[in-house]
């Protein structure tokens, strides 16, 4: 059931670097670092007392326009380790200091692909992170974690093919009339989910996908490829020399499987030890989304900056960032929820990704939990109502 982005390569190492994003200029010295928490004055919003002095938020992958919404977080003069991949300073919350600091860091290759879920309970440092509804569902039994926020409405996991190949191909299920390989990361419990409910073939499917593009256009057109739709569409297209045309696609979500992907999850006991803190944390992260796609211009920069400094082999231009960040809101992947609040969750589509996800994962013999229910699995309460997309 992982979600491993694409281009994937060994970490290298790199220094620390503060980013001005005014001039958009880095510095190697420690000593050029952006003021503290402590430095800067308290405005409307106080987290000092109730949150930890630095909020560290754990996500799944590289720095990408997806993670816009936590970039936002940052104030004027936030720092780059490229040591640790992380972005850390002061929190901000519409432009003021909250008296603590945020600290992003990069998942994937930055932590040796370790699951989200894993990395929170093994660094009790971290508050916050990025856990898919299946994957929480599948770690219930050790590491048990529940959602706060949903950062998407959809998840964007899509699988894509070749138009000019596969005209009469227009969503998933149509693959299964074609001699198309459909190449996957392994594991996936979307796949099992797929193949069970008949919408591709068990023998089609190739569960040896590398996140490259070597293998899509080696074969011309004939095989079919997991993807992000607010990604590979546009790469492909506009930037990948060995293709350069446009890919058609259909959302997971589209399929039957709504599961909600890299929701924003604390481990469950903090939904009780951390609640005064999560109180006034999460709307200041709904807040923030609303913010970063009214004006994305400095969180992206700061995205491509830092993805630059990582330097762990993941390519990400202002081009794809601010193609992401349109395709997020066009394709309806942020959206506010049925209820009008952005973030919040539906608990029948808990209990379905439940519902579909326990088979699955006790075949696999990662059984969920006895007596999970779908409400142990999330929480609306620390949500602000009133947030929402325009």
């Amino acid at each position: 059931m992982t979600s491993t982005r694409t281009r994937v390569a060994a970490a290298l190492t790199g220094g620390l670097v503060t980013l001005s994003l005014a001039a958009c200029t880095s510095s190697a010295t420690p000593e050029a670092d952006g003021p503290s928490a402590a430095e800067t004055a308290i405005g409307a919003v106080d987290l000092s007392g109730v949150c930890p002095a630095t909020v560290v938020i754990q996500t799944d992958w590289n720095p990408q326009a997806e993670q816009g919404g936590l970039y936002q977080l940052l104030g004027p003069d936030p720092t780059i380790d490229a040591d640790a991949k992380v972005v850390r300073g002061p929190l901000y919350a519409q432009g003021e200091p909250t008296g603590v600091d945020v600290e992003i860091r990069a998942g994937g290759p930055a932590i040796g692909f370790t699951p989200v879920p894993s990395q929170m309970y093994s660094d009790k440092d971290v508050l916050l992170g990025w856990v898919n509804t299946d994957e929480s569902v599948q770690n219930s039994v050790a590491l048990p974690t529940t959602a706060v926020m949903a950062t998407f409405e959809k998840a964007p996991w899509m699988i894509m093919w070749d138009p000019a190949t596969y005209p009469d191909v227009h969503e998933i299920s149509d693959l299964a009339d074609t001699d198309a390989f459909v190449r996957y990361f392994a594991g996936a419990t979307w796949m099992s989910y797929l193949t069970g409910s008949g919408q591709l073939r068990e023998d089609q499917i190739d569960g040896t996908y590398d996140g490259t593009p070597a293998n899509f256009v080696a074969a011309q057109g004939k095989d079919a490829q997991q993807g992000f739709a607010t990604d590979e569409p546009f790469v492909y297209e506009n930037q990948l020399p060995s293709w350069n045309k446009p890919v058609d696609y259909q959302l997971i979500a589209d399929t039957g499987y709504p599961l909600y992907a890299v929701a924003l999850s604390v481990r469950t006991e903090d939904v009780t030890k951390q609640a005064d803190c999560l109180k006034k944390l999460v709307p200041v992260v709904q807040q923030a989304t609303v913010d970063y796609f009214a004006d994305p211009t400095t969180a992206n920069a700061l995205v491509v900056k830092a993805v630059e400094e990582f330097n762990t082999g993941w390519v990400y231009d202002a081009a794809q960032a601010e193609d992401g960040t349109k395709q997020q809101i066009d394709l309806g992947i942020v959206a506010n929820g049925p209820d009008g609040t952005l973030g919040s969750f539906e608990e029948s589509r808990v209990q379905k990704i439940l519902d579909i996800a326990t088979p699955i994962l006790t075949d696999a013999g990662t059984a969920p939990v006895e007596g999970l229910e779908a409400s142990d699995l999330y929480t609306d309460e620390f949500l602000d109502p009133t947030i929402a997309l325009p």
